[in-house]
């Protein structure tokens, strides 16, 4: 399939922006100045959900003693009495920008087609806390809502991971350190939208979508530079989940994939070796899209699409996991 049209006619906003000088791509930024970038540009993208009944700011402590900020929207307040099930959230951003305030749209729109709470994390970005900081932070989440979710009107017995691009990775990777960490409360679902999760960018999709299709790979060198301490990295699997020797026991995943997206044959590579070691997978491509489109619900109808399929997935994963609590 061709791209979307809608696509298409941001692509060459974006690549006249460009070449006359209005948009100054990453890698020619620093890391302060790519957020402020990052966050200025999201609101033109999206489609904003009007606050919900329920959002309130939290502050998370992290085993090395700092904090991190997060955000927890439902539709209404929960409570220790009628707990909520609730979706963990890593946001989009390679690592080094994205934040609470750019994907505060999509939570609320998560929120709003799945039924459920969900708690989005600010973890701390890359250059200023290298590899494995933004996992360790994401295990730190999850184990935050095992031991003080209730409190806060959470179900840590109906419990879904989730995230965007490096949101994603982290997603993928805390599934499979939960399997492994008693400690943490084992994720029903798993959902990977457009995650990154090679060790190295060889594929197919990246030669005929590296350049031109929003996600260069020039962005994603940089991005990776900014992020880990040295080469071996890659090769850890809290990096690049595909490196995960074993993959078996882990949550049933839903991946949403983009059809021009250098990341798309990885997706693809990783739904294979989970259902290869026994996982159920819900596959889903959007033809005609491109990485980051579950935020452009201002340019194409399909991520508006796209989230109530992911909410609805969930509804589904909690309603399973309530009916057979009872």
């Amino acid at each position: 399939m061709n791209l979307h049209p809608d696509i298409a006619a941001l692509l060459e906003m974006v690549q006249a922006g460009t070449e006359s000088g209005a948009r100054i791509p990453f890698p020619q930024l620093t890391a302060v100045q790519a957020r402020a970038d990052f966050d200025a540009s999201s609101p033109l993208l999206d489609v904003d959900p009007p606050a919900l009944g329920y959002e309130r700011q939290l502050s998370l402590p992290t085993r090395d003693g700092a904090t991190i900020e997060a955000r927890l929207y439902a539709k209404e307040e929960p409570n220790n009495r009628n707990p909520a099930p609730v979706l963990l959230y890593m946001h989009g951003g390679g690592f080094v920008v994205g934040s609470l305030d750019s994907h505060q749209p999509l939570c609320r729109g998560l929120v709003e087609d799945s039924g459920a709470a969900v708690l989005s994390i600010g973890y701390r970005l890359a250059p200023e806390y290298k590899f494995p900081t933004a996992f360790e932070d994401a295990v730190d989440a999850l184990a935050w809502i095992g031991r003080d979710g209730l409190a806060a009107g959470m179900d840590a017995g109906r419990v879904a991971v989730g995230g965007d691009s490096a949101g994603g990775t982290l997603a993928a990777a805390l599934a499979i350190e939960a399997r492994a960490n008693r400690s943490l409360p084992l994720p029903l679902l798993q959902v990977l939208a457009y995650p990154g999760l090679s060790s190295r960018q060889t594929s197919d999709s990246y030669e005929r979508y590296g350049s031109g299709y929003l996600l260069e790979r020039s962005t994603v060198d940089w991005f990776f530079q900014q992020y880990l301490r040295d080469d071996s990295d890659r090769d850890d699997w809290r990096f690049a989940p595909l490196a995960a020797k074993d993959l078996a026991g882990l949550p049933p995943a839903l991946i949403v994939l983009a059809e021009f997206d250098p990341l798309v044959d990885e997706g693809r590579d990783y739904a294979a070796k989970l259902r290869a070691a026994g996982v159920a997978v819900d596959l889903q491509i959007y033809p005609g899209m491109i990485h980051e489109f579950l935020r452009m619900g201002n340019v194409v109808a399909d991520a508006l699409q796209a989230r109530a399929a992911i909410g609805q997935g969930l509804a589904k994963a909690f309603r399973a996991a309530g009916e057979k609590a009872a």
